[in-house]
């Protein structure tokens, strides 16, 4: 009897401590709210997925991931409504800084096409010599003048509001990017297509 009963406490404190592990793997963590400007979300607000991404405009496998696995996750899952995307500002220095803050100036609806943008061109203007004179540049193709830049590069309030974003991040362990959370579960580094497909598709009940 006594070792029926130890051999079934011993197998219920394997199960207990299996519930457990798999419980930690599965650890949600609740983000912030969105900065004072917003979240501007691709997707419908009913998706079974949610994936916010912090990112710097300056980060070389940021501009990997988007511009090579974000057209096709946009394509597979945010376009089909299954999924729901964020962007969120995670500068790495003051020159991501300056580039979130001109996708800002002009109003959310030019967030996605700035940050798109600036990601696509990033070699052009983040590693070069003169990297302000640069980015002034490439934004001008947006509708920039360099009196708008420069008016922008001074609004403490888009600077303020963009530090807040960070700071969120680094709050829920944000130390590098790009950094994912996917309904909540930390993922870091510019995920493939087919490491999103593996994540996704069993939150999808796929």
């Amino acid at each position: 009897m006594t070792n029926r009963r130890q051999l079934l406490t011993g197998a219920a404190g394997i199960a207990a401590a299996a519930l457990a592990g798999g419980t930690a793997a599965r650890a949600q963590t609740k983000l912030p709210d969105a900065g004072p400007l917003g979240d501007v979300w691709l997707g419908p607000a009913d998706a079974k997925v949610t994936i916010v991404e912090y990112a710097s405009l300056t980060c070389s496998h940021c501009a990997t991931f988007h511009t090579t696995t974000w057209p096709e996750l946009k394509k597979k899952y945010i376009d089909t409504g299954k999924a729901r995307f964020t962007l969120r500002e995670f500068p790495l220095d003051p020159l991501a800084t300056a580039g979130f803050m001109l996708a800002r100036c002009n109003g959310n609806d030019k967030y996605v096409p700035m940050t798109d943008l600036l990601f696509a061109q990033q070699r052009n203007w983040a590693f070069t010599d003169k990297p302000v004179d640069a980015l002034s540049s490439l934004v001008k193709q947006a509708g920039f003048t360099q009196e708008s830049f420069e008016a922008c590069l001074k609004r403490q309030d888009i600077y303020d509001a963009v530090t807040v974003v960070k700071d969120g991040g680094a709050k829920v362990g944000v130390d590098s990017t790009p950094t994912f959370f996917i309904n909540g579960q930390k993922r870091s580094g510019a995920l493939t297509i087919a490491e999103f497909d593996k994540i996704l598709e069993p939150l999808l009940g796929n």
